[in-house]
């Protein structure tokens, strides 16, 4: 295994009479600043040359921004805002996808006090009707939009952009509604009044609003406080401890309207100094290439990513010899959270990473949550496996505490959330007696009679289910098997259903992984045809015959599947804003799909498999 500077966990545990545990980091935090951009402060003096941001111009170079440029174009807005009277009851909301201007409008709210909130672009770009967009502008009531692209979010604007309220474009002015170019924003130099103004934030002072559709589909408004920030960006740094060794290098995607990509991997590279490239791609068919473009420029220490991107990636890294050599050069880590792994491209970037470094390196993973900034549990230095989350990281408490037949996972520290924004009954139901955070995820102990030994996840709790036999269906296990075994033919998948007498799915196809199948048929063929070609249907016959196989009971194994030739809807809340499967809302929505599967007999389109035992 490569060295690297991680830390190895060590861990307290205490039970009280009732059996509740409780598990905290033996490791001390050390301290942290107040506000999160007193570290742009700091590195705009100690390295004031150094590139914080970059990303690609339309001619294919990087723009490039300096650290002592970021603080001066972020005290300018900052001025901006103050001279707009903006504040908590008039807030900045950002629209736009990650770029440069974002960032900058970003930090000088935070710098100076002002409400923001980071939307996710698809609320307005995919959705063809605008009801989460109007929520959020309801609840937050801006003074000021930000739309990179006027012209992309002009319908979503002409719906929901209050009268008198200011719209900001960085290109391309929308249609019949007066803009601000960016540029003017940040025409006047800062004054004293944004002295004054940063040094009334402190710790308690709200940072951002990330909004989160969680299970039900409906918006929360989770509140990022400064001392959240600052408190997880110290917590990851003690864990991460080679982030301190050198300046950290990454290239992502991950969305800053999400708390993975706005938080952790933006906010480690400001706290630590370092450089952080804007990948403008995606993992996605059409979206991949721009990746490996940015990969073959830049060589990131680390990446901080979902299990998708790996998988996206190892055609390339397995066909060109130059681009592994770039990718595995300056790596000290390879980190992936939100979903399961799987164990083939765990095991295929292993070996990629043994033949180009004769070394392997250290996976990590961990578990954490909008409402703990998110930096919550991980693996640290005893590495990752399967299902395993890890331990408390250092300044965190975890409580294990009995809910029905599982066990919960609830957090307290200075890195997690007073709560959600205007809504005290929300915030209410999120914390128990002693103040913990509900974190709604189930853990269990990888030895329980050596607690210290980690924890393993176990669903989460508002999705787990009854068969009609009264056995429970742990969801986020079984659901995590299937995709690490269903390769890359299942984008994703949503199991059913409670109250039935068997275990089915409703499967999200990966399309192009599905034609690739069929290679005599037409490219265009309609995805219909594709599905139900008997190639595919076998693939997936085969998979899940192989996983009732391995099942030990009825609530292990699935029994019937549908493959769905549409994707799932953000407009009817069946993905959330970080793109996870909304499982209640799918169920809700098809439930004629549901109902095609439990008929006795199926359909021709429900993939069946076994005898009859299985159902």
């Amino acid at each position: 295994m490569k060295a690297v500077n991680v830390l190895v966990p060590d861990v307290i545990v205490r039970r009280d009479s009732s059996g509740v545990a409780y598990l905290s980091s033996s490791q001390r935090l050390g301290a942290y600043p107040e506000r999160i951009t007193e570290r742009l402060e700091h590195w705009a003096r100690m390295a004031p040359d150094r590139v914080f941001l970059a990303q690609r111009s339309t001619a294919g170079s990087w723009d490039c921004i300096t650290y002592a440029q970021t603080l001066d174009r972020v005290r300018r807005l900052a001025q901006a805002l103050l001279d707009r009277r903006l504040s908590r009851e008039r807030s900045v909301l950002i629209l736009s996808g990650n770029s440069i201007e974002h960032a900058l409008l970003a930090f000088a709210a935070m710098y100076c006090g002002v409400l923001y909130a980071p939307i996710a672009p698809a609320y307005s770009l995919q959705a063809r009707h605008y009801t989460t967009l109007q929520e959020i502008f309801d609840r937050m009531r801006p003074g000021l939009v930000f739309a990179s692209d006027g012209q992309a979010y002009e319908r979503a604007l002409h719906s929901v952009l209050p009268r008198g309220v200011e719209l900001a474009i960085a290109s391309s002015a929308p249609e019949g509604l007066p803009s601000t170019e960016f540029a003017a924003l940040e025409a006047q130099p800062a004054t004293a009044a944004v002295d004054d103004a940063h040094a009334r934030v402190n710790g308690d002072t709200i940072a951002k609003i990330l909004f989160t559709s969680g299970s039900t589909g409906h918006p929360k408004g989770v509140v990022n406080t400064q001392r959240m920030l600052c408190s997880n960006q110290e917590m990851l740094r003690t864990v991460m401890a080679f982030l301190s060794d050198e300046p950290p290098v990454l290239c992502d995607w991950l969305p800053w309207n999400h708390t993975a990509g706005g938080n952790h991997n933006i906010g480690l590279v400001l706290y630590n100094g370092g450089t952080f490239y804007i990948d403008e791609g995606r993992p996605t068919p059409a979206g991949i290439e721009a990746t490996v473009r940015n990969l073959r420029e830049v060589a990131a220490t680390a990446h901080f990513t979902v299990p998708r991107t790996y998988e996206a990636l190892m055609p390339y890294l397995r066909a060109d010899a130059a681009l592994r050599e770039r990718f595995f050069s300056n790596l000290k880590i390879l980190f992936y959270a939100a979903a399961a792994l799987s164990q083939r491209f765990f095991d295929d970037l292993q070996a990629l990473a043994r033949e180009t470094l004769g070394d392997e390196l250290l996976w990590v993973t961990g578990l954490g949550a909008t409402e703990t900034a998110p930096f919550a549990l991980c693996t640290g230095r005893t590495g990752a496996w399967s299902g395993f989350v890890g331990y408390p990281v250092p300044g965190m408490e975890l409580k294990i505490a009995p809910a029905g037949d599982k066990l919960e996972a609830r957090v307290r520290g200075p890195n997690v959330t007073p709560g959600y924004f205007k809504d005290d009954a929300r915030t209410n139901a999120a914390f128990d007696e002693e103040g913990f955070y509900r974190m709604g995820d189930a853990l269990r102990f990888v030895d329980p009679a050596r607690p210290e030994r980690g924890l393993l996840f176990d669903g989460r709790l508002a999705e787990d289910f009854k068969l009609s036999s009264a056995t429970w269906v742990s969801v986020g296990p079984l659901r995590a098997r299937i995709l690490a075994q269903a390769g890359p033919y299942a984008q994703d998948i949503v199991l059913t259903a409670p109250g039935r007498e068997f275990v089915g799915a409703l499967v999200f196809p990966n399309v192009s992984a599905c034609r690739a199948l069929c290679p005599d048929l037409a490219a265009d063929a309609p995805i219909d045809l594709v599905l139900s070609d008997g190639r595919v249907r076998d693939t997936f016959r085969g998979l899940f015959q192989r996983l009732a196989a391995e099942g030990t009971g009825s609530s292990t194994f699935v029994a019937r599947a549908l493959l769905l030739g549409d994707p799932p809807s953000i407009d009817a809340r069946e993905i959330t804003d970080k793109g996870s499967i909304n499982q209640k809302a799918v169920l809700a929505n098809r439930e004629s799909l549901v109902a095609e599967l439990y008929a006795d007999p199926p359909s021709p389109s429900v993939i069946t498999w076994g005898p009859a035992r299985t159902l």
